[in-house]
């Protein structure tokens, strides 16, 4: 993935959208021309609404429709909000009864600019049902459902001639005011958006005016025939936001959040203006020029809302934009995807245990446990009980085993937040069974690492844990210490611990006790070994995509690194030669030397040795080495050879720029580290861009 510089035309275009929304509702050149004016507000400005469908479903179809539900309990509550932003002016004009009130705010808007939002709220779930269907056999059915709200938008009077589609419409209207709405309308704009098809310029600009001549044509004809009982759907109107999505597409290159807040408040309060524009001038007597004369009248409304936006946009609390300075950005989809992969290793009913503990080895738990919650993931392992209670508050489910050593004295939180802990000892077990309330633990058992758990061995010490009654044993586990590693002695030693685990588990059931859930592989014993008879599979550092520090074959099981590691450059040096820079001066330039400083240090979690060792960054997909002494903020990288290279470039420490890619698997070794290090120590300060 190239990192491109960030023109976000679609999020500016969203501008001008809502800008011609406001220019329906004032009539700027109806004072001037009418003909000029119903092309302006009639047809060119008809393309706005349509466009706010488009850009949604494009973003919704970038996840795979995945973001539905938050894009609509989102849209939902601005909605409400806007409904009792203007409950004043509807209390003001009357006229509503319940039923009227009920289906205004479910089907048509509980105010004339105010349908796009019922509209959406229902054409999105209309949308990701036909989705499933595939795109070409959507596309039609949403362009049906189009062509029937045809007869009754533009082509009513044509349908109202003819005697079934006139009971047809009749019955229509019944519940809904407009054919211009979640059912017939929102749809095929929402699935055109989705498919995002590009043309070449070129063609792109020929079709949209040619096809926004024909519509211009169609839209005139339509009125000389007075059939339109509202001019919001014309046949051409889907082939001209085509051509337009195509060409604004393919300049688009990133996001613009102000441009996207602005424009939905414009959209939303451009009717208040009207309102107050009109009294206004009616206080101060300049009707004539605010309200009579239709360019100041628009201009005025325009100018009011815009104010507007802005105050209100100024006083929303700051969010600071992630990809400023150093972020990282973390691939969700190739999470979900490495779940799959990791779970088909599994033997049959062996279900997948996500490892997020270290804030999901610095790839943000709350998100990565959401995400595979989604995917099907019902347990999480983390260190300590603040994690767990994280992942609770979070709205993570399903069990959530604390595999560190927790104080007895914390067992009021384990049960409050539902959290089962890990028995490090028989000595801790006892300490827990004395709290004299139930605590839900899975024994930890050793069976030759050394760490934490009861020795295999002993079996005593394992039945008198289970013959404790504030103990609720859930699960008994141990952990392979070297089954990343294949060579004969590793390979040896993890089948002992295998023995010793199973001959731990056997010898309980023959006692008659039940070891609830048994699990011992984690990444390494997933990708080396057989499916083993378990109940879990603990899948840390695989399940982000790298490998751990030995010679498991993570790069080759088909995962994807999840997380890209970026910083921005913050300004070119040109240094000649025998020049010095950096702290002890220590690199001194042998030619003339471009120096890029890059805003990333070891306060962000970097081993400072890695600008020492080799260490590299990409910059328009070429190989950059860093040189001197990294920083607490800052390090150096040579851009010799690369002028193109500019401040606000974006470096990639690890990551994919062009046909190159750094892997934390390279940056770790050039440390004398693991990735598990190296990506579990990023700073807290580094932005995070999720997608």
């Amino acid at each position: 993935m190239s990192v491109r510089p960030n023109r976000p035309v679609l999020d500016r275009f969203r501008l001008i959208a809502a800008a011609l929304v406001v220019c329906i509702h004032t009539g700027p050149l109806s004072g001037v021309s009418p003909g000029w004016d119903f092309w302006l507000t009639g047809v060119l400005a008809r393309i706005a609404v349509p466009f706010f469908f488009m850009v949604s479903g494009y973003f919704l179809a970038r996840s795979d429709w995945k973001n539905t539900g938050r894009f609509l309990k989102k849209t939902a509550l601005t909605y409400l909000a806007a409904a009792i932003l203007y409950l004043p002016l509807n209390l003001y004009v009357g006229g509503y009864g319940p039923l009227e009130w009920v289906k205004k705010l479910l089907a048509d808007g509980t105010l004339y600019h105010l349908w796009y939002f019922p509209a959406v709220l229902l054409g999105a779930p209309i949308v990701r049902g036909l989705s499933r269907l595939g795109q070409p056999a959507a596309l039609i059915i949403a362009a049906l459902l189009y062509l029937i709200g045809l007869g009754g938008d533009s082509y009513y009077g044509l349908a109202a001639s003819l005697p079934g589609p006139a009971a047809f419409y009749g019955a229509v209207f019944a519940l809904f005011d407009y054919t211009r709405n979640g059912l017939f309308f929102a749809p095929l704009f929402l699935l055109l958006g989705a498919a995002g098809k590009r043309w070449s310029t070129q063609a792109s600009l020929t079709g949209a005016a040619l096809s926004l001549a024909a519509m211009t044509a169609e839209g005139f004809l339509l009125r000389h025939l007075e059939w339109p009982r509202h001019d919001s759907m014309y046949l051409t109107l889907p082939l001209c936001m085509a051509f337009l999505f195509s060409l604004l597409l393919a300049r688009n290159q990133g996001e613009n959040r102000r441009a996207r807040r602005l424009s939905l408040l414009i959209y939303l309060l451009h009717p208040w203006s009207i309102v107050l524009v009109r009294g206004g001038a009616r206080a101060l007597k300049l009707t004539p020029w605010l309200v009579e004369n239709s360019l100041g009248h628009f201009a005025s409304v325009l100018l009011l809302t815009l104010a507007a936006a802005l105050v209100l946009d100024a006083l929303r609390p700051i969010r600071l934009n992630p990809t400023a300075r150093a972020w990282r950005e973390i691939d969700l989809d190739a999470l979900s995807h490495n779940a799959r992969v990791l779970q088909a290793r599994l033997a049959p009913g062996c279900e997948l245990m996500a490892v997020v503990k270290a804030d999901g080895y610095g790839h943000g738990a709350a998100a990565v446990a959401r995400r595979l919650q989604t995917s099907g993931v019902r347990a999480f392992a983390v260190a300590c009980p603040a994690e767990g209670i994280a992942l609770r508050r979070a709205g993570i489910r399903g069990l959530v085993l604390v595999l560190g050593y927790t104080p007895a004295e914390q067992a009021p939180l384990l049960r409050r937040w539902r959290l089962t802990q890990a028995v490090a000892d028989e000595a801790h077990g006892r300490a827990l069974n004395a709290t004299r309330a139930p605590v839900h633990v899975h024994l930890a058992v050793d069976t030759g690492m050394r760490r934490l758990g009861v020795p295999a061995e002993d079996a005593d010490a394992l039945a008198r844990l289970y013959g404790m009654k504030n103990l609720r044993i859930d699960g008994i586990f141990s952990h392979l210490c070297v089954s990343d590693h294949l060579d004969r002695e590793a390979l040896d030693y993890t089948q002992a611990q295998l023995a010793r685990f199973y001959g731990a588990v056997d010898r309980l059931r023959r006692d008659g006790l039940d070891p609830g859930k048994i699990h011992i592989q984690a990444s390494g014993g997933i990708l080396n070994l057989p499916p083993q008879p378990c109940a879990y599979a603990r899948a840390g550092i695989a399940l982000y995509g790298a490998a751990g520090g030995g010679a498991s074959p993570a790069l080759d099981a088909g995962l994807r690194p999840v997380l890209s590691l970026r910083a921005r450059v913050a300004c070119v040096r040109r240094l000649r030669p025998g020049e010095r820079a950096g702290y002890g001066l220590d690199f001194q330039a042998e030619r003339d030397t471009l120096l890029a400083v890059v805003s990333i240090g070891y306060a962000d979690g970097l081993p400072r040795e890695l600008a020492r060792n080799g260490g590299r960054v990409l910059l328009h997909g070429q190989s950059c080495p860093m040189v001197g002494r990294m920083c607490m903020d800052q390090l150096f990288v040579d851009v010799t050879g690369f002028p193109q290279v500019r401040p606000g470039d974006a470096a990639t420490l690890i990551g994919q720029d062009g046909a190159l890619t750094i892997r934390a698997e390279e940056a770790a070794r050039r440390c004398g580290t693991i990735p598990n290090e190296l990506l579990s120590r990023l700073g807290p300060r580094l932005g995070t861009a999720r997608r």
